[in-house]
């Protein structure tokens, strides 16, 4: 005989579908909120400031952010391992005064010197931190400061600032394509390989599964240790890559630039949905997170009566914020 339906086991049934929904819309709001809330900040600010929606604003505010992204773009896939990386700041400097020096020999050494050295340092760092157990906070803040004393090294203890030599690659960072700088360009172009990564690709099925569980992804046989070096390898990349166009943008390497980006660009990920602890995010929520940043910098100016200490504490607050409501709607937290 069937066990008999009780009120409360009704109850249970209809409930869960309206539980399963609940846990849907929260999701969705964890994994894409930043992109619902640059829109509204987009409308608001449009609404409040006539010069906030004007095409020369905005096109200040995709530039500017272009930098940043490229940088959050390496930091994404190595948080979703589960690590973090603090030396992109210093490594995006590196690159711009290699880049200036590099220009002398043409656009293309202007590029690839600062890239091959940010590979260098990915490489050192994702080994440690790979193959050799270490701790990825204190390799890469190790890697911060090395990173930071080369610039000084290299520019006379920051006396000296590199002029970039080459016209063609001036042109790669304040020329056009589309009424688009280069730059904006190039940004979307590599967030458009990095959603393929991420999204279609084996090793970004790897890279999740390594953030969600590092013990199981190895015991089913995944390369877990390859994976994790690749991460940091990309992200050294990609950091002084931003930094050398960030070089021909301003046509000399200055050595000041990019302190607290790492604090920046690991914020814009957060804010993008991907989670500290690892195994899920996604870069397009990485993308809409910087220039949520940008965004709300920018609206702040627009204001322009707070002082940098007060833009300091909002935006901290704002982060804070949605720290919170990540930890709160996270699927792990439902039971």
């Amino acid at each position: 005989m069937s066990a008999p339906t009780t009120a409360s086991t009704v109850d249970a049934g209809a409930a869960a579908p309206t539980r399963r929904r609940g846990e849907a819309v929260a999701e969705l709001f964890s994994q894409h909120g930043a992109v619902a809330v640059l829109v509204l900040l987009l409308v608001v600010g449009s609404l409040a400031f006539d010069t906030f929606g004007t095409v020369d604003n905005l096109s200040n505010v995709a530039v500017q952010g272009s930098f940043l992204a490229i940088v959050a773009l390496g930091v994404t896939f190595v948080i979703l391992t589960g690590g973090i990386d603090l030396s992109v700041g210093s490594v995006f400097a590196l690159g711009g005064v290699l880049a200036a020096y590099g220009s002398g020999g043409g656009w293309l050494t202007a590029i690839l010197l600062p890239v091959a050295v940010g590979a260098l340092i990915g490489l050192v760092q994702g080994g440690l931190v790979a193959y050799a157990g270490m701790a990825p906070f204190i390799v890469t803040l190790a890697g911060l400061l090395g990173a930071r004393g080369l610039v000084f090294a290299i520019t006379d203890e920051g006396n000296t600032t590199p002029k970039v030599k080459s016209e063609a690659f001036v042109s790669l960072g304040q020329g056009h394509v589309w009424e688009a700088t280069w730059p904006v360009v190039i940004m979307l172009a590599l967030f458009a390989v990095g959603w393929v990564v991420r999204q279609r690709s084996r090793a970004g099925q790897v890279v999740v599964a390594t953030g969600g569980g590092e013990d199981a992804s190895r015991l089913m046989g995944l390369p877990v240790a390859r994976v994790k070096l690749g991460v940091y390898v990309a992200s050294g990349m990609l950091a002084a890559f931003a930094g050398a166009l960030n070089a021909a943008r301003s046509s000399s390497g200055v050595t000041t630039v990019g302190v607290g980006m790492e604090l920046e660009a690991i914020s814009a990920v957060v804010i993008g949905g991907t989670l500290l602890s690892g195994g899920r995010g996604n870069v397009t929520g990485t993308l809409a997170g910087v220039y949520l940043l940008g965004v709300i910098q920018n609206l702040i100016n627009q204001v322009g009566s707070l002082t940098s200490s007060i833009q300091s504490v909002v935006s901290g607050g704002f982060l804070l914020v949605v720290v919170i409501l990540q930890t709160l709607l996270s699927p792990s937290r439902k039971t």
